[in-house]
């Protein structure tokens, strides 16, 4: 085609063109302030922007040549060649893709130019995929709906925005599978930790024994619960991290603000190279693999010191050292020391009447003593203490599960060596992953969840908060580009004009 005839294929572009430099020249735009301006020209803008795509369209159109031979993934050619026309929702707004399309009875048609352009399986673009999904992760798929209309004008549907995140966040594990991981020193520390937070479900998609407990539940008031009553309607989404500590030395003083000089205090490990995963759909253990993956992508010659930073669940802790075991990993185990000042605190309620500063000073006490690595002796002195105060059974209860906890769980409250080894002893990444993945998008008023749904904002989630969300789509564009276009043909090539 001449240059004169790629020039004349822009004549409806340049027409809008001129038309809205007319307008601007002319006496209604001279009378508008600034903000008429701007809503006009936004306006007017997007449907230039609009025309000038369908131009180019059109121009590839015309430029498109017949192919001699065309055959599907199986061998089958197609041997009628007509053209055709599809839709296709832009940025912009809706344009349509003209192209030659190769068919054969009884066979799904071929279109060659649709993978030059890697066009997407549905009506929207990947554009207006990409929006989304980045509006569905922040907000709700109504705020969503309202971001989208305005930055780019275009009206869609909740369930469609909906799909279309859903359709945006199908890479991630393949992604992650070949992610190249944030460089650490082999003197990091390497630290996974993994919990769980409760998404409010639709009833079709809590799990088999949730779903049968809420069939089985009964209200004694009929407008809320009373008390130890639930409503059974929620499933437990699992989050996982994996992240860098470099070490730093610290005394139980340290931990307590025991020090005479503050200013002297050393600060905590600071995490470095945060990863992080959630699921609604796999359980905890098939998030704790893949927690454990990701960590061997770091350290595949396994040459760093790796902890685990657990809430104390037994279910959680047996996983773990299961695939540690699987992997002839070496893996400290250790309990967030948060979790043991909460059962220290409570026990302390069994002794000291409410808001009495001996508590304080107690639990201090009893703390320092666990960080020194002294949990059985703790555990045997509240037990001492209950039974010497004569404290009845509903006083002591708690007295009694904070001895039993840390006898319990003494194995994995080797604090000194973990202080002194410069390992973080807290699970703060962990808790405020649950919060900024889960509660702060799942919990919003009112929301109750599909599983599909409910798993693509998690994904989408962690992309966002991992770094990884541009990259992410580049890798879900080519993704995209093989399962819609590649894969349907011979040799997975797409063919070419001799």
């Amino acid at each position: 085609m001449s240059a004169t005839a790629v020039g004349q294929a822009f004549d409806a572009s340049r027409a809008q063109f001129e038309q809205i430099v007319g307008w601007l020249a002319g006496e209604d735009a001279a009378g508008m302030t600034h903000d008429e301006l701007e809503r006009h020209l936004d306006l007017q803008g997007r449907e230039l922007l609009r025309r000038l795509l369908q131009d180019h369209l059109d121009l590839r159109a015309h430029q498109e040549c017949r192919l001699a031979e065309v055959a599907d993934d199986a061998g089958v050619p197609r041997t009628t060649i007509e053209p055709s026309v599809r839709a296709l929702a832009t940025v912009f707004g809706c344009v349509q893709v003209r192209r030659l399309a190769y068919r054969r009875r009884s066979h799904a048609n071929l279109h060659p130019a649709d993978a030059g352009l890697n066009l997407p399986a549905g009506r929207h673009s990947h554009g207006l995929r990409h929006l989304a999904a980045i509006e569905a992760s922040r907000g709700s798929f109504d705020a969503a709906q309202d971001a989208i209309a305005r930055g780019c004008g275009q009206s869609m549907g909740k369930r469609q925005v909906e799909a279309l995140a859903q359709a945006a966040a199908v890479d991630f594990d393949a992604f992650y599978a070949h992610h190249q991981p944030p460089p650490a020193s082999v003197d990091d520390v390497l630290v996974i930790s993994c919990d769980g937070k409760g998404i409010v479900m639709r009833p079709d998609a809590l799990r088999p024994a949730t779903a049968k407990a809420a069939q089985a539940s009964s209200s004694k008031l009929a407008s809320r619960l009373s008390k130890g009553e639930k409503r059974c309607r929620k499933r437990m989404a699992e989050v996982g991290a994996v992240y860098d500590i470099r070490p730093v030395a610290r005394s139980p003083d340290d931990i307590m603000n025991r020090n005479d000089r503050p200013e002297d205090r050393p600060s905590a490990p600071q995490a470095s190279g945060k990863w992080l995963t959630a699921s609604v759909v796999d359980d905890a253990a098939e998030v704790i693999t893949h927690v454990f993956d990701e960590a061997l992508r770091r350290d595949p010659d396994q040459q760093r010191t790796w902890v685990a930073l657990v809430d104390g669940n037994n279910h959680q802790i047996a996983t773990i050292r299961n695939q540690a075991d699987s992997r002839n990993l070496t893996v400290y185990v250790l309990i967030d020391f948060i979790h043991v000042l909460e059962y220290l605190w409570a026990a302390a309620w069994s002794f000291f009447d409410e808001a009495d500063p001996a508590a304080e000073a107690w639990v201090a006490d009893k703390a320092t003593l666990v960080l020194e690595g002294k949990a059985l002796q703790v555990a045997t002195g509240i037990r001492r203490r209950a039974t010497r105060n004569r404290l009845d059974r509903s006083r002591r209860r708690n007295a009694d599960k904070a001895a039993t906890y840390l006898t319990n769980k003494a194995e994995y409250l080797d604090y000194p060596t973990a202080l002194t080894r410069g390992w973080p002893i807290a699970t703060g990444i962990i808790e405020g992953a649950c919060r900024h993945l889960v509660k702060d998008r799942m919990d919003l008023t009112g929301a109750r969840w599909g599983l599909h749904g409910a798993e693509a904002i998690l994904k989408l989630r962690a992309l966002q908060s991992n770094g990884d969300f541009n990259d992410y789509f580049q890798f879900h564009l080519a993704q995209e580009h093989q399962r819609n276009h590649r894969s349907r043909y011979a040799d997975h090539s797409i063919p070419q004009a001799a």
